[in-house]
């Protein structure tokens, strides 16, 4: 299975070509329009089934799925938690839990805002982190922001994840710590010079233990595109 989450930085409608040519089985795209303004052509499939959410139809977080997996948004979802969505995922005799995620502000509750607001949800979703479970997506956070005021940090919800067997991929493949990642997921303006590690994928130990591959795609090829790269995952289930 070829999971993938991407920041589309906006106008996915114009752009779905060149990431669906990394043929995703999973796709979880950020900041994205409606699905009714998606143009697909003959070498970019339609997806089997996918799920959109948002405030505005200019502007959501939406997955995908293709080559017969399925999802399904599992009825205990919490719109409280801002795009961080729970999804069942199911397909090729496998099933696992989905968080698709979309780190965002809060002006009402400040100090629960970008990984605050994970932190809260991953504490009120706790009963689902003791299966099968992948978050993903775009989390706005690096431990290098520990320092921040918020409900919880950056470490604090790694150290809660960890409690449920679920690590980074990304840390566990290339035995790296948190903050002192060596391959930036977003460049702040698209400026080469401001590089930051936020966009992160966390697998619980019977998933992350069949990864197979993992990329982070690169500055040159995905500049043009948004100010983050995609993250690229294969598992072998």
């Amino acid at each position: 299975m070829r999971l993938i989450s991407w920041n589309c930085q906006g106008a996915y409608r114009k752009k779905t070509e060149s990431i669906l040519a990394l043929r995703p089985d999973i796709l979880v795209v950020q900041e994205c329009e409606h699905p009714d303004k998606y143009i697909y052509t003959q070498t970019s499939s339609k997806p089997d089934s996918q799920y959109w959410y948002g405030d505005s139809r200019h502007k959501g977080i939406c997955v995908h799925s293709f080559n017969g997996y399925k999802i399904a948004l599992l009825p205990n979802f919490n719109p409280k938690f801002r795009y961080i969505l729970p999804f069942c995922v199911t397909g090729h005799g496998q099933s696992f839990t989905l968080f698709a995620i979309w780190a965002m502000s809060n002006k009402e509750h400040y100090e629960a805002r970008y990984i605050g607001q994970i932190w809260l949800a991953i504490n009120y979703y706790a009963e689902m982190l003791k299966g099968n479970t992948i978050l993903v997506g775009d989390f706005n956070s690096n431990k290098i922001w520990d320092y921040k005021a918020r409900v919880g940090d950056h470490s604090d919800v790694v150290d809660r994840l960890a409690e449920n067997n679920i690590q980074s991929v990304y840390h566990k493949r290339l035995d790296v710590e948190q903050g002192k990642e060596k391959h930036p997921t977003f460049f702040l303006h698209r400026d080469l010079c401001k590089p930051y590690h936020i966009d992160h994928c966390f697998a619980s130990t019977d998933i992350i233990d069949k990864v197979q591959y993992f990329e982070i795609g690169t500055y040159e090829k995905w500049s043009a595109f948004s100010d983050h790269a995609p993250l690229i995952i294969d598992f072998d289930l």
